[in-house]
């Protein structure tokens, strides 16, 4: 089965094709943004498709990076892995942004409990904690760094994602082992197409936030509908 990979949760706009039989990588390609990642996606699908034998008729499965992340970019990977999906006739998957991170760090040595930490702002944290083996530990959540690192452990830790220094500091004062294993701005897209290859084809694709948008409606700013004093 070939599979296509979409990741836009983060900082980057990442697309991957992999043959599953095989595991061979047939084409990839990353650019790191902060936005315009819905002008930037579909180009750079096109352009890894066509370097695919057969382009989009042989793809057996859609991944994408379902959060959490940048809502705005966690909602153009989604519509566009569905829409591809339902052009192709093919199931569509989701991949935890946190696991993505966190998928290379497993079954290292010396063993350590991998934290993937992804910065949320205003001293908080996604965060999601998984055994040496890659079972998880502590599910999904959005907490303040202390709160979290206290959810850990004894250690050792070993973190990766843009929270990850941030969790380090706080362990080291915890008394705790942890080593910054990457300071990751975005998963590595090769692992999500793995890890879609490992998901439910049954379960589709939804978005991960586990937070409200920090961005509000302005009521102020509605405008009334005609012969109503509400706005909508």
């Amino acid at each position: 089965m070939i599979i296509l990979a979409l990741d836009t949760s983060l900082s980057a706009v990442a697309a991957c094709v992999l043959n599953a039989d095989t595991n061979q990588v047939l084409a990839y390609e990353t650019i790191g943004m902060e936005r315009g990642h819905a002008e930037a996606l579909l180009p750079l699908v096109d352009r890894v498709m066509a370097r695919v034998e057969g382009g989009f008729s042989a793809l057996g499965r859609v991944a994408v990076t379902i959060g959490p992340g940048s809502f705005t970019g966690i909602r153009v990977g989604v519509a566009a892995a569905r829409a591809l999906g339902l052009a192709c006739e093919v199931p569509v998957v989701g991949v935890s942004t946190l696991a993505a991170l966190a998928a290379p760090m497993m079954n290292l040595e010396p063993p350590a409990t991998v934290i993937a930490a992804i910065d949320a702002r205003h001293g908080q944290i996604y965060v999601q904690a998984f055994t040496p083996e890659g079972r998880t530990l502590i599910s999904a959540r959005i907490a303040s760094v202390r709160d979290a690192v206290r959810l850990f452990g004894g250690g050792p830790l070993r973190v990766v994602g843009s929270g990850a220094q941030a969790v380090a500091i706080e362990a080291w004062t915890m008394g705790l082992k942890a080593d910054v294993a990457d300071v990751l701005n975005a998963p590595d897209i090769v692992y999500v197409a793995r890890l879609g290859l490992l998901a439910d084809p049954s379960v589709s694709a939804r978005p991960l936030y586990l937070k409200a948008p920090d961005a509000k409606p302005q009521a102020a700013k509605h405008i009334p509908l005609a012969g109503s004093n509400q706005p909508f």
